[in-house]
């Protein structure tokens, strides 16, 4: 017996070095791309450095000259103003296509087919579409407007429609957060709904009863995915605004900085402007900010989001059980 189980150990032990070989190259890539240039990154925000020179120690005068720069405030301000109107688009339009995608309807897979297609195109080539289809003079959105009488806006050759025009486009892959909702819709127990309706429950009241409450975890979790990724809007400003005969805006973040979104700021700062300091800054910045949004979600989630053996539980206390 004694014997049985010192093979038992040492296949174990080879299990676990075997494990340990397996992920090795992980670790390795993960410490030298990932770990690695963050700690770098790190350094370089409380250094002078701009790639020919060696760094220099400044301690925090990237991070003061920063709240100084009008450009940064402006970046933040086009950043927010973004987020604010894509990051609540994005939640509730993915929502609400999910909820009707549910019903028994005719064609029901080919709809959920058509939503979902456009969320797996690549950003560059989404970011030319929609370049084409907001063009004032030939683009397909004035042509439907001009049909119907309507003048269109000049998008995003306008600084007024600039931003809203990249909210628009953001809706595009808003078919990503639908197919989460869908999952989850399709996992509530139908009992709950057939209990309600035995009770009297309507549909309003089933849906903000049984419905809202039970997609509440994939609603916090498509906010947190939502909030990181309308923060780090880059891709679809610098291929719109950018040059290379393909510019129909003016300038990188044009017109008269109106689409200066954050990162892009920080991509001119590091490799147009060459100030590695103050980009590394910028980035940290970016990333502590959210990091506390993100904790700040994580507290308050207890108070509005509620997973199913919490709700079992209010029920029992509310029977006296």
């Amino acid at each position: 017996m004694e014997v049985f189980k010192l093979k038992k150990l040492s296949r174990n032990r080879q299990e676990e070095i075997e494990a340990y070989l397996y992920t090795i190259p992980w670790i390795i890539g993960f410490i030298a791309f990932i770990i690695g240039p963050m700690i770098l990154s790190l350094y370089y925000s409380f250094t002078e450095f701009n790639i020919v020179n060696p760094p220099v120690w400044v301690g925090l005068k990237n991070y003061a000259n920063l709240f100084k720069n009008p450009m940064f405030h402006q970046s933040l301000k086009v950043t927010f103003y973004y987020a604010g109107l894509a990051l609540p688009l994005t939640l509730i339009i993915g929502f609400s296509l999910a909820v009707l995608l549910n019903q028994d309807i005719m064609g029901q897979k080919i709809w959920r087919t058509i939503y979902f297609f456009p969320s797996v195109i690549a950003g560059v080539a989404v970011a030319l579409v929609w370049l084409r289809l907001f063009d004032p003079n030939i683009g397909l959105i004035n042509k439907i407007l001009g049909f119907f009488g309507i003048n269109g806006p000049k998008w995003l050759l306008d600084p007024d429609w600039a931003i809203p025009s990249f909210v628009m486009m953001s809706l595009w892959g808003v078919g990503r957060s639908m197919i989460i909702y869908l999952a989850s819709l399709q996992s509530i127990p139908t009992s709950l709904y057939e209990a309600a309706e035995i009770d009297g429950a309507n549909v309003i009241q089933r849906f903000f009863n049984i419905t809202i409450p039970m997609m509440t975890p994939v609603i916090f979790y498509n906010l947190i995915l939502g909030l990181i990724s309308t923060f780090q809007l880059f891709t679809e400003v610098y291929v719109v605004t950018g040059t290379g005969g393909i510019n129909k805006a003016g300038s990188l973040g044009g017109p008269a900085r109106s689409t200066m979104v954050y990162n892009l700021y920080l991509y001119l700062t590091a490799f147009r402007y060459f100030d590695m300091g103050t980009a590394s800054a910028m980035a940290w910045l970016l990333f502590i900010f959210i990091l506390v949004i993100t904790v700040i979600l994580f507290k308050t989630s207890k108070y509005w989001v509620f997973y199913q053996g919490q709700l079992g539980n209010q029920e029992n206390k509310k029977n006296g059980k």
